[in-house]
């Protein structure tokens, strides 16, 4: 298994920023790979989206992987470094499928990250730290990316949080949850 680290953070923290800082410094071959779906009805999310591929080296190779994580993190290369941007967006995108399903896309993203040789970063907003969303599809993007998260965090080498303008490596400065019980 490749290093595996998790950055996370509120919106416009930074977290994305500093992950390509930490995947510029791996000294591998850098995949960043999209999460986002492209909307070209959708300015602002076109300049968003514009903004973030300004900022990326142009020899980094980037795929727009919306859906089949698990499958293009099994496709990568021992000598390689990915950088996930971002889980919220993946989560977002997968909405539609039931608990059952859902449960399955989970497990084997989580069994995948473990089996990948190459370096792994992955972006993840962090949700949940206000009010609780009053509709059942807020409700649902807010569990399954903490937990996603929450998961992903107990296999990660290190895991940092980005807010306020300031980067905390929470792996030297907090202790790990016991896995959580089915």
């Amino acid at each position: 298994m490749g290093e595996v680290i998790l950055v996370t953070g509120p919106a416009r923290s930074g977290k994305s920023e500093w992950a390509e800082l930490l995947a510029m410094q791996s000294g591998k071959m850098v995949v960043y790979v999209a999460t986002a779906l492209e909307d070209p009805a959708d300015e602002e999310w076109h300049q968003r989206i514009h903004k973030h591929q300004q900022r990326r080296p142009e020899d980094w190779v980037t795929l727009a992987v919306p859906i089949e994580l698990s499958a293009t993190l099994a496709d990568a290369k021992p000598n390689t470094c990915l950088l996930v941007d971002s889980l919220g967006t993946w989560v977002a995108n997968l909405l539609e499928q039931d608990e059952v399903d859902w449960e399955n896309t989970l497990s084997e993203f989580l069994e995948t990250v473990q089996l990948v040789a190459a370096d792994m970063l992955f972006v993840a907003e962090e949700t949940g730290w206000g009010i609780i969303p009053a509709y059942p599809l807020g409700r649902k993007f807010r569990d399954r990316l903490g937990c996603l998260v929450r998961q992903l965090g107990t296999i990660c080498e290190v895991v940092y949080l980005v807010t306020g303008g300031h980067v905390l490596n929470l792996s030297v400065l907090g202790s790990p949850l016991p896995a959580p019980k089915s």
